[in-house]
């Protein structure tokens, strides 16, 4: 070989003992043996990997262990497809399970990007946006009576306002009309909540949240029960629209995820002490958490969370708009940012951020008002969280 090939040739792998964690497969595509094993490959007769749109092992192993997690002691065994974020997430399902002339039937109290998603950009596409309580079964029910609703989506518990909805009444009333149900998992992560217990077709992360937990990697999953419609439907969508995850990302998670467990009851325990503690405030009107006794879903979140009840709450200040900016402006600690999951506290105000393009007469509709403040708990000493939320209030 001529020393200028030589620079070129990829070499043999030399490993001699198996990596005690998970390789990044930073490669675009994958060689094959032979032209027959090739051929095999794209027919499905062989499994194997082609091209890093279509699957990576890395990507592969992160998406498999998030599987796991999302079935762990349920006697069940889902499939999973890792995407480039949350929000491409949603996307690539919404791909996968729907075409011009179906409806998705969903809440108010979204994700405000989920909401622009479903509306500004499917709805341009002839895929239609019916909003309902979902609380409210027979709102449901009747709802569904239209043929056209191919998916119900939700969020449980929903961003921001903490509201709680039956997963396993609104996954079988879907079912008993023909739809996929679909849920937002994000916010109490599978430590805390295990949608396919209570029978949802697909779970939605935004795995840069608390399954990765620090803050350095965007991605998100979309875990389903039945594989035949992973494949079909979601894969496809994935690799033909390149929502596909990067190795990188997705190798950040994998390795986040190993502190979930701790990170979680970290998250909870001082969720739970700072909604405490704002219930008792005098600026504050009203606390969002499902931990407390006071939250009317709170008997249905028992139910369906388990070990806590997540790290996410929301507050609303008596003074509006203006207290909420103050607020936020005199935030010292705790940090201003749009997003969650972190191991470090977050504070968002909704009205002015995540729900920015949501008009306001459907924040307040769905109870985001100005002044509600979203708080993404961290696992700091929950006596520097509450200190710093109390002199900001003051």
């Amino acid at each position: 070989m001529h020393i200028n090939s030589l620079t070129v040739k990829e070499l043999p792998d030399n490993r001699t003992t198996a990596p005690h964690v998970l390789p990044i497969y930073a490669t675009s595509s994958f060689a094959f043996d032979d032209i027959d094993q090739g051929i095999d490959i794209f027919r499905n007769i062989e499994s194997g990997h082609v091209y890093s749109r279509y699957a990576n092992p890395t990507v592969d192993t992160t998406a498999a262990k998030i599987a796991g997690l999302e079935t762990h002691g349920l006697g069940l065994q889902a499939h999973a497809v890792m995407t480039s974020s949350g929000m491409s997430a949603i996307s690539t399902l919404l791909l996968g399970v729907l075409k011009a002339g179906d409806k998705v039937l969903t809440q108010g109290n979204l994700y405000g990007g989920t909401t622009e998603l479903l509306t500004a950009v499917f709805g341009q596409f002839g895929v239609e946006t019916v909003m309902t309580d979902l609380r409210d079964l027979n709102k449901v029910e009747d709802a569904l009576r239209d043929e056209k609703i191919r998916l119900l989506y939700c969020e449980t518990p929903a961003n921001p306002t903490l509201a709680c909805v039956d997963i396993r009444a609104l996954a079988d009333t879907a079912h008993r009309h023909g739809a996929l149900c679909a849920i937002d998992n994000t916010f109490s992560s599978p430590l805390i909540q295990q949608p396919f217990a209570h029978g949802v077709d697909f779970i939605i992360h935004s795995t840069t949240k608390y399954l990765n937990g620090h803050g350095n990697s965007t991605a998100g999953v979309i875990v389903g029960a039945d594989k035949d419609l992973m494949r079909k439907y979601v894969w496809r969508a994935m690799k033909l629209a390149g929502t596909n995850c990067s190795p990188f990302e997705a190798w950040l998670t994998y390795n986040g995820m190993k502190t979930l467990a701790l990170r979680m009851k970290s998250h909870c325990a001082n969720a739970q002490a700072l909604a405490e503690f704002l219930e008792k405030h005098p600026a504050v009107g009203r606390v969002n958490y499902p931990g407390l006794t006071s939250h009317p879903d709170h008997e249905l979140a028992k139910r369906q969370m388990r070990g806590g009840f997540g790290g996410m709450l929301s507050f609303e200040l008596k003074g509006g708009l203006e207290a909420g900016i103050r607020c936020m402006n005199r935030i010292k600690f705790c940090t201003l940012a749009p997003t969650l999951g972190d191991v470090d506290t977050l504070i968002l105000h909704p009205a002015s951020s995540s729900h920015l393009n949501v008009p306001k007469e459907v924040r307040e509709q769905n109870g985001i008002t100005d002044g509600m403040i979203r708080v993404s708990v961290g696992i700091e000493d929950i006596s520097d969280i509450a200190s710093d939320l109390e002199q900001a209030m003051e």
